[in-house]
């Protein structure tokens, strides 16, 4: 007699649970080769999928601004961006820099730009272009046109460190010395010179005033002899020139060991300044009637602000 079963259309209580325990246990079969390669091919295009989604924005073009972040020994990097550049070519260590600096860059960060190429510090850098850059002023301002050579002078930390102690001390000796003395245009020596009176030629002076060096050479002064001398500064060659009616010493400005100056009494808006070639006072190069205006300016274009004297 035939098992009873479930009627017709219905299942079994527990058939479904059965099917599923078999089908989940039943080990995978292997596939034939049109399934292996539709799997392979599903595969691959969910890799590439993955691989797409990380893939990095493509690269700026190469005349994109936003791809030029920095350029060496070019655009300045504190963000030129916007600005007017001008071409400068600095020159030190008889080396040039070809640089892009925004012009209404002022002097200080003009130095800073220095720094990041050559490592100079800036404390100890003379800059110079027509004279000494002002470090609170622009670029504009003191008139830089493209293509102008800037000149810097100066020494690393190691080169000051090298330099000889004994030198520093006999300046600072001859320092001393002159300050126990009586007032220089007092003094036998230079009181012929300055009893002829003030040339008639002379410059111009501004009493209380600070001037950059005038692009034309100082004329119209005395030497210790009482004869006429002008000073002509060579920047781009780093050279004093004194020059007199017989001949024009070319001096390298290094070789200028010290600049001592002194208002003349009763004409304070003139100087009478010597220039150490040696190291004693006997060295000194005696120029009588210097402007007043020009002083400060010389002696740091001669010496430089870094020096510590």
């Amino acid at each position: 007699m035939a098992a009873a079963g479930a009627p017709d259309g219905m299942e079994e209580p527990g058939m479904d649970t059965e099917a599923e325990t078999v089908a989940t246990e039943a080990p995978a079969r292997p596939l034939n080769c049109v399934e292996a390669e539709t799997a392979a091919g599903a595969a691959a295009e969910d890799s590439c999928a993955a691989r797409g989604s990380l893939q990095p924005a493509p690269a700026q073009p190469p005349g994109d601004p936003a791809a030029q972040t920095s350029v060496s020994n070019g655009e300045d990097a504190g963000g030129g961006a916007g600005r007017e550049l001008v071409d400068l070519k600095i020159i030190w260590n008889k080396t040039k820099h070809d640089v892009k600096f925004p012009l209404d860059s002022t002097g200080s960060e003009l130095k800073q730009k220095i720094h990041s190429i050559t490592g100079l510090p800036p404390a100890m850098q003379k800059v110079m272009y027509k004279g000494l850059v002002p470090e609170d002023k622009t670029l504009r301002e003191i008139k830089v046109a493209s293509g102008a050579k800037i000149m810097v002078v100066g020494s690393t930390i190691n080169d000051v460190l090298a330099v000889n102690t004994p030198k520093d001390a006999a300046q600072q000796d001859a320092k001393a010395e002159e300050n126990k003395k009586e007032p220089l245009c007092r003094q036998k020596q230079h009181r012929k010179v300055l009893d002829k009176g003030k040339p008639e030629d002379v410059m111009p002076s501004v009493k209380g005033a600070q001037e950059r060096l005038p692009t034309v050479p100082l004329s119209g002064m005395y030497n210790k002899s009482g004869g006429k001398v002008r000073l002509t500064f060579k920047l781009e060659q780093d050279q004093l020139w004194i020059g007199t009616k017989e001949r024009t010493e070319k001096l390298p400005m290094g070789s200028i060991k010290n600049v001592v100056s002194e208002p003349i009494e009763g004409h304070e808006d003139y100087h009478m300044m010597a220039f150490q070639l040696g190291p004693t006072e006997a060295s000194y190069y005696w120029v009588y009637w210097v402007p007043t205006q020009y002083v400060d300016a010389i002696k740091d274009t001669v010496l430089g602000k870094w020096q510590y004297f």
